[in-house]
């Protein structure tokens, strides 16, 4: 499973000092499904919301701290200018809809990091004028996000208002600094007040992190607390729901709802027959906190394996709730996550799972379905080498290549990846290379060689060339086989490797799949050498590996 950083997490990168202090603490933006990012949400009206009260001595109170950000801006700082970056610099302070406490503070915690590194790179240019003002600025998104949450949350710990107070003094003192750099004209005297801003700048950036993260804290402990305390089952499904949503904020509230107890809040639903029809909600939510440590934890502590093996081996299921059960393994069973390789009792379950997968493969109604229970075997063929040897005594191959002979279930690279990635892994096998001439694997093998991108996008590039590597390396592993490789040579496998070395464009100038057609070309020129000119054997085969790697990578297309 791949999870993609959004715009928060590129935003505090700008700036080393308080980017990385927001880092620290992990507040960054994940892309919602469907490519939607938080900033594309739309945006209620620009006017603030006042809380009704009688008196109207308490609004005048309350109006203090309600400012309108654009026009304290145009107040306090300098006119808009003509400048080609100020239209970018001007961010919509209306903020979310009111008792919508999470929304309010994720889109905050947006434009003040955006602010943050903003005013970062201004000051590495030593723009002091645009410093200042987007300092002001800075000021008045901190001051509306304290009064616009305390206006919707419960209750104020003690340590929540220290630390408001603490963000406040800073922003009046950037403020005021940066307002006594603009009357400054002696070099020396600037270059040490700049790294008085710097300094400043670094610490209000911890004090707002350490805020966020407090008050995202106090809102996932709520929603948890919901989720436990409810036996309504549409309560239960908005409470998952918002949770699903703070997910794909990023790993930093993965890691806040798995230490407030959302793994074993979410297993209690999935364990309850009266929420069945939630399992799919439920199972999403928690693939997506698995892509961290402690949410892999708290599955294993909770004996989450189990209850995955329980869903996928149980029929009566509905194919929607096998499919995120699949998920759930494929993520914690990631061979890209060190910490899934030590998931002791996933071993005691796997010839459940695997079993059960399998058969979901077989019976996939669709691609996705197909996608997420391949994915999930894929992963398991590196978790342990046992499975390889279970998915040859299940007929895994005769399923996976005949799935690839229907577009409804294999239709994208992403999902040949899967399957290639489960045939080179069992080629390691003696046994599957006739299970693969069997089931006429070599052709579609072969054919994996010739994976294009139809959108061209860098996802589908990235897939088509991993989807072509790793068939060369299947198809080098087989080929310790005579008969597998006769039938590649008859097959013209030969030319295309040779085909894919010579030109770059071909194998989109990745070396990964360079390197591996130059193995697997060398393993068929071992037993069918005839299958080779002469130029093609004395560049691409006598020399040393890393000599034909050399001559092949630096062969350029001419356009002339």
């Amino acid at each position: 499973m791949w999870i993609t950083r959004g715009p928060l997490h590129a935003a505090l990168k700008g700036h080393d000092h308080c980017g990385q202090a927001l880092l620290q603490i992990g507040i960054n933006m994940m892309a919602l499904p469907g490519g939607r990012h938080l900033d594309s949400i739309p945006l209620p009206g620009q006017r603030l919301h006042l809380m009704q009260v009688d008196s109207v001595q308490r609004w005048m109170e309350d109006l203090k701290l309600m400012t309108e950000c654009e026009c304290m801006c145009v107040l306090q700082a300098k006119p808009i200018s003509l400048e080609e970056d100020a239209q970018s610099d001007l961010i919509l302070a209306g903020g979310p809809g009111p008792g919508d406490p999470l929304q309010l503070l994720l889109k905050r915690g947006w434009v003040i990091s955006t602010e943050l590194r903003r005013i970062g790179q201004k000051l590495a240019q030593d723009r002091w004028a645009r410093v200042h003002s987007m300092s002001v600025r800075l000021t008045c998104h901190a001051r509306s996000m304290v009064s616009e949450y305390s206006a919707v949350s419960r209750s104020s710990s003690q340590e929540m208002g220290q630390i408001e107070k603490l963000l406040m003094e800073k922003c009046s003192e950037l403020s005021a600094v940066t307002e006594r750099c603009l009357q400054v004209e002696n070099e020396h005297v600037l270059k040490s007040m700049k790294a008085c801003v710097s300094e400043t700048l670094s610490t209000l950036g911890q004090h707002f992190g350490q805020l966020l993260e407090l008050a995202l804290t106090r809102e996932v402990q709520a929603l948890v607390r919901k989720i436990n305390a409810s036996d309504n089952i549409y309560t239960t499904e908005s409470t998952t729901g918002n949770l699903f949503s703070l997910t794909q904020e990023g790993a930093p509230l993965c890691r806040i709802i798995a230490k407030e107890g959302g793994v074993v809040a979410l297993f209690k639903v999935c364990r309850q027959d009266s929420f069945r029809c939630l399992y799919p909600q439920a199972l999403r939510t928690l693939a997506s906190i698995c892509c961290v440590e402690e949410g892999v934890h708290q599955l294993e502590k909770v004996d989450g394996v189990l209850c995955l093996a329980d869903i996928l081996t149980d029929d009566s299921h509905s194919e929607a709730t096998r499919a995120e059960a699949a998920a759930v393994v494929a993520q914690v069973t990631s061979p890209h996550l060190p910490f899934t390789q030590h998931l002791g009792s996933f071993l005691e379950s796997m010839e459940e799972i695997v079993t059960a997968l399998v058969k979901l493969c077989q019976e996939a109604s669709s691609g996705e379905v197909f996608l997420l229970a391949s994915a999930a075997l894929a992963n398991i063929t590196f978790f342990d080498t046992m499975a390889c040897e279970m998915l040859l005594q299940l007929n895994a191959i005769r399923v996976l290549l005949e799935a690839c002979s229907d577009k409804q279930r294999v239709d994208t690279p992403y999902t040949r990846d899967q399957i290639v990635t489960i045939l080179a892994n069992m080629s390691v096998l003696e046994q599957c290379a006739s299970d693969i001439i069997q089931e006429n694997g070599v052709q579609l093998i072969m054919g994996m060689l010739s994976e294009k991108p139809r959108s061209g996008t860098p996802a589908e590039v990235a897939a088509c060339e991993r989807v072509q590597q790793k068939a060369a390396v299947t198809l080098a592993r087989l080929s310790r086989d005579p008969a597998v490789a006769r039938e590649a040579v008859r097959l013209s496998c030969m030319s295309r490797l040779i085909e894919l070395c010579r030109s770059p464009s071909e194998r989109n100038s990745s070396d990964a799949v360079l390197v591996a057609c130059l193995a697997a070309l060398r393993r068929l020129a071992g037993v069918c050498p005839e299958g080779l000119q002469d130029s093609d054997f004395q560049q691409l085969v006598q020399p040393r590996l890393v000599d034909s790697f050399l001559l092949c990578s630096n062969m350029e297309e001419s356009f002339v």
